[in-house]
């Protein structure tokens, strides 16, 4: 396929210092980055694990849906 593209200095700069590194076409440069570039904009991106700690927070015998309810139990009637 043909097409024309308009390509930034700085891009054109550092695919023509891989084409002499390489010894390879200016094509099968760009090509290559584009194959690389697609992989790597179409996968997944990766997650750090992490791990959360319990802490005992004693007897909570209040339905933490209501948050209302909850903050009254934990902070009193006048809460804010």
């Amino acid at each position: 396929m043909r097409t024309t593209l308009t390509i930034e200095d700085d891009v054109a700069v550092e695919l023509e210092r891989l084409r002499r590194q390489r010894q390879r076409s200016l094509k099968d440069v760009v090509n290559d980055a584009l194959r690389r570039g697609i992989r790597e904009m179409d996968a997944r991106p990766k997650r750090k694990s992490f791990r959360t700690t319990g802490h005992d927070m004693g007897a909570f015998l209040v339905n933490v849906d209501n948050t209302a309810e909850a903050i009254t139990h934990a902070e009193g009637e006048n809460f804010k």
